[in-house]
């Protein structure tokens, strides 16, 4: 069977990790399977996955040559690329209600987003609000798939940067991608510093080598040798307010630590507060603050989270475990029958009419904003290195002075 999974970036990030662990498992169980990517890739953008470089990877315009007896769409804007493939059934997985990612201004984008949960396709997910979401709101039946964890890598014992040290202060660890508003990682730092953190440390997925009051960062660090950041540290401030079922926390549990986090939907997936974690109202900057001094001083509460955590480990499934559940969910798929190709190009040109024609009502109410959009055309043509230059001085910019409220 051919199975073709549909990428937006192939580059680091929580939902094309999951693809790769889905995929390559597919792989090792007979499907030949093919990662379409919307977004140009190399072999170093694949590099941050041990799995990635031998997956067959390539670009979407190629894919659409082809045919496939599943095309799954993994990213809104590759919903709108299903009507182009030629295949025997068409499916979505939603690893987040993407609308979500944009300013709530931006309403003829979020409606677009939203419309991708209309399509009359198969869909599966990997958390329970989102898929009681779908169902509530569109009616879609989601099948539910959790997320697993790589077992091999993220365990307690194991390699570490500094291995923990209780004669000094609990090591705090910082992660995400900066210029994401909701991801609120300079917000983390800030708060982190503002609680008497002595030892601050970030993990990120952008190109950042230096930031103000952090002892140390790592930048793009291939997934197998996270676990040694995570062995390092005690504590991970993770206080994005957008989330499917994040990963982070979980995977620092595995490596003996705990986290603070927002009560952000999808962690009530397996994040319990007082028990593992503490999980503070979206937005509440005071109480982080406050929460975290006191797992600075209080070393038994720390170690009582840090065991809870443990267990919370111990009993949550292995990548192959949820993989094999996603394999199932796929072999379902190809039994059934698919909607006529020309509903879905139906679909896809009427939900472009609608946005194009409410954006454009948008913008001649607002021109401002058409100024910006050209901006960011053109800030996108500067060479690479300047572009990671100022993504360097944009990170800096936002841990200093950016404001110390949540996104």
């Amino acid at each position: 069977m051919k199975l073709c999974f549909l990428v937006g970036s192939m580059a680091i990030s929580g939902g094309t990790y999951v693809i790769v662990q889905h995929a390559a498992y597919l792989r090792d169980h007979g499907f030949e399977v093919t990662l379409a990517v919307q977004e140009p890739f190399s072999a170093l953008t694949l590099a941050w996955h041990d799995e990635a470089p031998a997956l067959r990877c390539i670009p979407i315009v190629e894919a659409k040559k082809e045919h496939f007896d599943l095309v799954i769409a993994t990213w809104w804007k590759t919903v709108f690329e299903l009507s182009h493939f030629q295949a025997k059934q068409y499916a979505y997985f939603v690893q987040s209600i993407e609308s979500n990612f944009y300013p709530e201004e931006e309403v003829p984008l979020r409606f677009l987003v939203e419309t991708t949960y209309r399509f009359p396709i198969l869909y599966v997910t990997e958390a329970t609000w989102i898929q009681q979401y779908l169902a509530e709101k569109f009616g879609q039946a989601a099948a539910l798939v959790r997320n697993g964890i790589r077992k091999d890598i993220y365990t307690p014992s194991g390699p570490a940067i500094a291995p923990r040290n209780l004669a000094r202060p609990p090591r705090i660890l910082v992660e995400g991608h900066f210029g994401v508003s909701f991801k609120n990682t300079a917000l983390s730092i800030r708060l982190a510093r503002e609680a008497g953190a002595r030892d601050i440390w970030v993990l990120t997925g952008s190109p950042v080598s230096w930031l103000p009051g952090v002892n140390r960062v790592f930048s793009q660090v291939p997934m197998i040798k996270t676990a040694q950041i995570y062995r390092s540290c005690d504590i991970l401030v993770k206080l994005s307010t957008v989330e499917g079922m994040f990963g982070p926390p979980l995977e620092i549990f595995h490596c003996g630590g705990t986290a603070i986090v927002f009560d952000v939907t999808g962690h009530d997936e397996y994040i319990v507060n007082g028990v593992n974690a503490c999980v503070i109202s979206c937005g509440n900057a005071d109480r982080v603050v406050s929460i975290l001094q006191r797992l600075l001083s209080d070393r038994d509460t720390l170690s009582q989270l840090q065991q809870g955590a443990l267990q919370t480990a111990t009993a949550w499934p292995s990548w192959e475990e949820s993989s094999a559940q996603f394999h199932q969910w796929v072999a379902g798929c190809l039994q059934g029958s698919a909607p006529d190709r020309s509903v879905l190009v139906a679909m896809t040109e009427q939900a472009f009419a609608d946005y194009s024609h409410d954006e454009q009502l948008r913008l001649a109410q607002n021109p401002a904003i058409i100024r910006r959009h050209k901006l960011s055309v053109l800030a996108s043509r500067f060479p690479r290195s300047v572009i990671r230059k100022v993504k360097q001085l944009e990170a800096i910019g936002e841990v200093a002075l950016g404001r110390r409220t949540a996104y």
